[in-house]
C-alpha cells in the first residue's frame, strides 16, 4: 500500500481586470465583477493530509511541522483509544508534547462543553480526534469554540464529517448541524481502517454517493429559487460519487486498497464542502431524510446506510438512474431495503413526508411540502425500499 501526502496548495490566483481590457471597459466589467463577487467567501482547507499504510507512526513529524505548540489533548472512545489513541500519546509524547487525554461518550453539546473544559483545564494548544464521526464531531466544535486547531485520526470511513468543516451534534431536541473548521491535517492509517468493522466502510461509500443527489437538489434550488452555486464544488462532490460507482466491486473486507479508495473520496468530499462554504454539495434530500430517521428511530441504522437508501429514493425523484446507485449499494454491501435497515416500512413513509420540513432553508426536490403518503408509499414501493 503506497503512501499519499497531500499539502494544500493556493487554487486561484489573482487576475487583474484591468490588464485584460481597454480602459473603457474596465468600469463595466468592474461593476459585472462587483455584483456577481460581491459576497465575501473564506475557504478553509487541511493544510496536510496523510492517507496510508502506517502513516499514524509520522503523526509527531507532522505536530512538528505545523507547529501547533507543545500541549496536546487527545479525544478518543475506549475503543478508539486503544486501536489508535494509546499509539499516539506516546508518539507525540516520546517527542517532548504534553498530552492530556479526554474520553468521549457520544456526540453531544454536553460532551463538547466537557472538551473544551478540558483543553483550558490543560492550556492545550491544539486538539486531536480519535475515532469515527461523533469523536471527531466534538474534536471539531471544540476546537472551532475554542478558537484552537485540531487534527483528525479516523479510525474508521464511515462518513464525510472526518474531513468536513460541519459537525453533528444532538442535544435535547435532537441531532443538527453545526458550523465549524475543516481539520488542520488529516491522518488516515489504512491499515487501521481495514480493520474497523466493514459495515462501518460500506456506510462510507453509502455517504459518498448521497453526493449525486446533493448536488441534483443544489442545481434545482439554483434554477428555481437563485441560490448561489459552485461549479467547481458540485465537480468535486459528483467526482467522489463517481470514484465509487465506478470501483464498488473493488470495495470489500479487509481490502486495505478498499479503505484507501473510500477515505480519497471522503476527502474529496469534505474539500468540496470547503470550497462550497457550506455542506450543500454533500447534503440534500437524502440526508434530510436520514435525519428525520435518526428523530423516529434514532440508533437503528447509521448515517451513510441512511443516506444511501435515501439516495436510491431521491434519484428515482430526480428521474436519475436510481438502479445503478442501488446496484453499487448493494455490491459494497450497503443497505438498500427498509428491513436491511432494521426499520418499520411506516416509519420510512413519516420520515419521507416530514423530512422536508427539517430545513426550509435548503430546497430539495421534496419542496417546500414534502411527499403526500401516498406519494411516499408509492416511492418505496417502486424502488423496492419496503
Amino acid at each position: 500500500m503506497t503512501r499519499d501526502w497531500f499539502r494544500a496548495l493556493p487554487l486561484f490566483g489573482e487576475v487583474s481586470t484591468s490588464t485584460l481590457m481597454p480602459p473603457k471597459q474596465r468600469v463595466s466589467a468592474d461593476e459585472r465583477a462587483r455584483e456577481r463577487f460581491g459576497k465575501h467567501k473564506m475557504m478553509v482547507f487541511p493544510r496536510d493530509v496523510l492517507i496510508g499504510h502506517g502513516v499514524i507512526d509520522e503523526v509527531a513529524g507532522l505536530c512538528d511541522d505545523l507547529e501547533l505548540g507543545k500541549g496536546a489533548l487527545l479525544l478518543s472512545s475506549g475503543t478508539t483509544h486503544k486501536v489508535a489513541g494509546e499509539r499516539v500519546a506516546k508518539l507525540l509524547a516520546s517527542a517532548g508534547y504534553t498530552v492530556s487525554v479526554c474520553n468521549v461518550e457520544e456526540a453531544s453539546v454536553k460532551e463538547v462543553k466537557r472538551a473544551q473544559a478540558a483543553a483550558e483545564k490543560q492550556k492545550s494548544d491544539f486538539l486531536v480526534g480519535i475515532g469515527g464521526g461523533s469523536t471527531i464531531d466534538v474534536a471539531k466544535l471544540a476546537s472551532f469554540n475554542l478558537g484552537l486547531p485540531f487534527i483528525s485520526v479516523p479510525t474508521a470511513a464511515s462518513h464525510d464529517g472526518i474531513t468536513s468543516g460541519r459537525a453533528s451534534i444532538r442535544d435535547s431536541n435532537g441531532t443538527f448541524s453545526k458550523e465549524a473548521k475543516p481539520p488542520v491535517a488529516i491522518v488516515a492509517d489504512t491499515e487501521i481502517l481495514t480493520k474497523a468493522p466493514f459495515r462501518m466502510l460500506a456506510a462510507g461509500c453509502g455517504d459518498i454517493l448521497s453526493n449525486i443527489t446533493a448536488v441534483l437538489d443544489w442545481e434545482l434550488a439554483q434554477r428555481l429559487r437563485g441560490e448561489e452555486y459552485s461549479s467547481f464544488a458540485a465537480n468535486m462532490a459528483r467526482t467522489s460519487a463517481e470514484m465509487i460507482l465506478e470501483n464498488a466491486d473493488i470495495v470489500k473486507p479487509g481490502f486495505e486498497e478498499s479503505a484507501w479508495l473510500v477515505m480519497k473520496s471522503l476527502l474529496s468530499s469534505g474539500v468540496a464542502m470547503s470550497v462550497a462554504g457550506s455542506s450543500r454539495p454533500a447534503s440534500g434530500s437524502e440526508h434530510l431524510f436520514s435525519h428525520m430517521l435518526d428523530r423516529l428511530a434514532p440508533g437503528k441504522a447509521m448515517h451513510g446506510e441512511q443516506c444511501g437508501v435515501g439516495t436510491v429514493m431521491m434519484m428515482y425523484l430526480h428521474g436519475g438512474d436510481w438502479k445503478t446507485v442501488q446496484a453499487a449499494l448493494r455490491t459494497v454491501g450497503a443497505p438498500t431495503t427498509a428491513k436491511d435497515l432494521g426499520i418499520p416500512k411506516k416509519v420510512i413513509i413519516e420520515a419521507l413526508t416530514k423530512a422536508h420540513a427539517l430545513r426550509p432553508d435548503r430546497y430539495t426536490i421534496l419542496g417546500d411540502n414534502g411527499l403526500t403518503k401516498e406519494a411516499a408509499e408509492r416511492l418505496v414501493s417502486v424502488t423496492g425500499v419496503a
